[in-house]
This record gives structure tokens, sequence and C-alpha cells, in this order.
């Protein structure tokens, strides 16, 4: 190998490390976090708003009570295990309409955004009492983005057996 090539293979290996060192787990959760909320705020605009109380079954929930579910769910975790204000479920009346609904989600999405930027990058590490036992806030930050995957998956087959095209899926 002559001496350029030996130099530039070296530049690549170094700017790898330095890219790698800078991308944290928050930093990447941050990234997927907006991504998340742009692809399920365009999955609740797609269902019709008289197909909001659809349900596959009648023992599954509407896809309007899967939206609010995954909306208290980001309240819950994102306060009870990142911030010290008590989290307390409220019985709250359904929301009426697609607007509210949407709203809703984009509000909670950007709080959660909020509270994890403020999340100093070392306390993802700290153990915290779950239910499920002791996990770490960095398993509760996956939790949080899993828990949003899953009921969004519901929800695109919600979306397609209503004839209802799913927005194109964008990963990052």
């Amino acid at each position: 190998m002559n001496k350029i090539g030996l130099l530039v293979l070296l530049i690549v290996i170094n700017s790898s490390k330095v890219i790698a060192q800078q991308i944290t787990p928050k930093i990447a959760f941050l990234e997927k976090w907006e991504n998340s909320k742009s692809y399920l705020i365009a999955i609740a605009e797609k269902m019709p708003e008289e197909n909001y109380d659809f349900k596959p079954t009648e023992r599954q929930m509407s896809f309007k009570e899967q939206l609010i579910h995954i909306n208290e769910n980001m309240e819950w975790l994102s306060t009870t295990y990142f911030t010290n204000i008590e989290y307390k479920k409220e019985k709250k009346e359904l929301l009426e309409t697609k607007k509210e609904t949407i709203l809703a989600l984009e509000n909670t999405f950007d709080v959660v955004l909020e509270i994890i930027t403020n999340t100093p990058e070392e306390e993802l590490n700290e153990p915290v009492d779950f239910f499920a036992g002791a996990k770490s806030k960095l398993q509760i930050l996956n939790l949080l983005q899993d828990h949003v995957t899953h009921h969004r998956g519901q929800l695109i087959v919600y979306l397609n057996l209503n004839e209802i095209y799913p927005p194109k899926y964008s990963g990052w």
C-alpha cells in the first residue's frame, strides 16, 4: 500500500472513531423520537375521523383508543422515570375529535423530547424500580420507543383493514 492510501485509511479510521464517540444513546433516541412522532402523526392523519372508532374485534382497542393509550404511556414513563413529578393517572374523558387526539399526541411527544433532552446522559445508567423488576433509565428510554412502535404497528393493520394505504416508513 502506498503512503497516500495508508494516510487515507488512517483518516477514515480516526474519523469513524470520532463519530462513534459523539453518538450517545440519548442522542440516538432523540433523533429517532422526532421521526417516531412524525410517522405516528402521519398514520393518525391517514385514518378518516369517521373510522377512529374502528376496531378489528370487540376485544381490541379502537384506533382512537390505541392513540390515547400510546399518549398515556408516554406521559407515564417520561414523568415517572425522568422527572421528580409524581405521575397520577386520572380518569380522562376520551378525546372527542381526531384533531384533539393528534394535538394531544404532538404535545406529549414534544414534552417527552424536552424531558429527555434535559436528562443528563450519565443518569441513563441509574436503576429505577419498575413493575417488571429493577431497570436502568436507559431501558425505560428504550421501552418508551418500543411501546410506541408496538402500537403503531397495530395501527398500520387498522389502516390496511380499512383499505387505507399507510404512510411510507422512514426509519431515520
